[in-house]
């Protein structure tokens, strides 16, 4: 087990990463012995590992209940937080308790908020189930729930109490999943390390094919790359900014099509690309580059175009109100080179709209 400190003084806290953590002394810090907790997972997770999590919690002499909701994107909605809510307060927890999300980003992030609002603020853990929830998502304190006309639109910076990656949950992953999953790893690759994008290049194969210590590297690297800019700027005001490379793009296709029809993953992957593009077609990124980028994706199964009935049009309501926004005007991150990226403002909208066009699927 490799453990890993996000510094952020009193709100400081450890990733633990490794193999069948669970039955591990102490993996649910700070919960001890006696102390109340509310383990919050979907229907897909609750008949696959939902039992195990709950015997591991019990027989470190955890009081735990549960709430199980709906699984999909669309469903991280206020309503199912509003359900979390209800089922806090009728099973009488109080600010000592403790809410664990077990699952991906959308449990991870309603479980989160849900701690943030409850009774002003109370504990909670994360258990990743996903590939990008382990590599991204649960690390950084954002938590949120998405309104119809944006994603993550209802939300608030609250930091867990500990977080707990185990690479066995990834056996049990689709492969659409897995495969949405290593976008947000090569997007750590193109904003911070060349040599990470050169490993990635070398290794995509075995991280498909889920090689446990691959893996490993991997998402402890990517973990590195994110603590390191979450206690330089935690709440997202200079630096961390970064970390949303394609996701402008990214959130617009998502917004648009339905939360859910394209996987976070995916739409990311289509939002790296038209940004890489938008970097190229202002003189900044070199061609190769582009291919090398497109090339990767490719091999993962990713898509580097995005919806076919998504015009210019449609993305522009939802740029506008994109959280990097500041006075009206877009702010968009594009790789510079392959292993760094930088803010841009006042981007021509005729070339945004021409990269848009090129990258809007056939069929």
């Amino acid at each position: 087990m490799e453990k890993l400190n996000v510094d952020l003084g009193k709100r400081s806290y450890t990733i633990s990463i490794g193999s069948n953590l669970l039955e591990e002394k102490n993996i649910f810090y700070p919960l001890e012995l006696g102390n109340k907790a509310m383990l919050v997972t979907n229907k897909t997770l609750a008949n696959i590992w939902k039992d195990h999590v709950l015997r591991c919690l019990t027989e470190k002499g955890i009081e735990v209940d549960q709430v199980i909701l709906s699984d999909g994107e669309k469903y991280k909605n206020l309503r199912e937080m509003e359900f979390i809510i209800s089922s806090l307060l009728e099973n009488t927890h109080g600010r000592d308790t403790t809410l664990i999300g077990l699952g991906g980003g959308v449990i991870g992030d309603i479980t989160g908020f849900s701690a943030a609002i409850y009774q002003r603020g109370v504990r909670y853990i994360q258990i990743p189930t996903t590939l990008l929830s382990q590599v991204d998502a649960s690390v950084g304190g954002k938590t949120a729930v998405n309104h119809i006309l944006g994603k993550n639109m209802i939300g608030v910076f609250w930091q867990p109490a500990s977080v707990v990656i185990d690479i066995q949950f990834l056996h049990t992953l689709p492969k659409r999943e897995l495969v949405s999953g290593i976008a947000e790893i090569v997007k750590y690759a193109i904003i911070f390390d060349s040599d990470f994008f050169i490993w990635l290049e070398k290794n995509i194969d075995g991280l498909l094919n889920l090689d446990i210590k691959l893996m490993k590297h991997c998402i402890s690297t990517c973990c590195k790359f994110k603590l390191r800019l979450v206690e330089l700027d935690e709440k997202e005001s200079d630096s961390r900014v970064l970390l949303n490379l394609g996701h402008t793009y990214g959130h617009a296709i998502e917004s648009h099509v339905g939360y859910g029809n394209w996987l976070h993953g995916e739409a990311v992957s289509a939002g790296i690309i038209m940004a890489a593009r938008t970097s190229e077609k202002i003189g900044i990124l070199k061609h190769k580059d582009v291919k090398r980028i497109e090339k990767l994706m490719i091999r993962v199964g990713l898509p580097i175009k995005g919806p076919k009935n998504m015009l210019p049009s449609s993305y522009f309501p939802y740029f506008m109100r994109d959280k990097k926004v500041i006075s009206g005007v877009i702010r968009m991150i594009l790789p510079v080179k392959i292993g760094e990226a930088k803010v841009f403002t006042g981007i021509d909208e005729n070339i945004i709209k021409s990269v848009i066009t090129d990258c809007i699927q056939n069929n």
